[in-house]
C-alpha cells in the first residue's frame, strides 16, 4: 500500500503503473465495480479501510454494515476530512460523490438512506480500497 500524501499529483501513466486496472477505472476514471462482485462487500474482519490510491484511512469495520446493495457500505468516514463531496449528474441522477481528499480518487456515492445515528449510506467500490485487519 502507499503512503498517504495530501498532495499526491501523479501523472496518468503513473496512475496506470500504480494501480489494478480495474482500481485505475474506478479511481481515476469514476467507474464501478458490478454489484456483490467487490473483495469487500461481505468482509466482517476488524479493521481500517484505506484509499487503494494513496493509502489515506477512510472508513473503519465499525461503521460498516450490510445494505443489501452489494457494495461495502458505511455509515460514516473514519474522519470527514479525509474525504471529499462532489455533485454527480451522471447517468440521468444526481448524486453526491464520494472523494478522497488527498488523492482525488474516485470511492462511490453517498446517500441519505443508512441506519442511525448518521443515517447516512456511504456506498464504495472494494476496488477503491485496501482493508487492513486489526490483529
Amino acid at each position: 500500500m502507499a503512503e498517504s500524501n495530501p498532495s499526491m499529483e501523479l501523472t496518468e501513466a503513473e496512475w496506470r503503473a500504480r494501480l489494478s486496472p480495474e482500481q485505475y477505472s474506478i479511481l481515476r476514471q469514476k467507474g464501478t465495480e458490478p454489484a456483490f462482485t467487490g473483495t469487500y462487500w461481505q468482509n466482517h474482519d476488524t479493521g481500517a479501510y484505506h484509499c487503494a490510491g494513496c493509502g489515506a484511512q477512510l472508513f473503519r469495520s465499525d461503521t460498516k454494515f450490510d445494505s443489501g446493495s452489494g457494495w461495502p457500505s458505511f455509515t460514516e468516514p473514519a474522519d470527514l476530512e479525509a474525504v471529499d463531496f462532489h455533485v454527480d449528474k451522471s447517468h440521468g441522477m444526481t448524486r453526491t460523490e464520494v472523494v478522497c481528499r488527498s488523492c482525488g480518487g474516485h470511492l462511490g456515492h453517498v446517500f441519505d438512506d443508512g441506519p442511525g445515528p448518521t443515517g447516512k449510506r456511504y456506498c464504495i467500490n472494494s476496488a477503491s480500497l485496501e482493508m487492513i485487519a486489526e490483529k
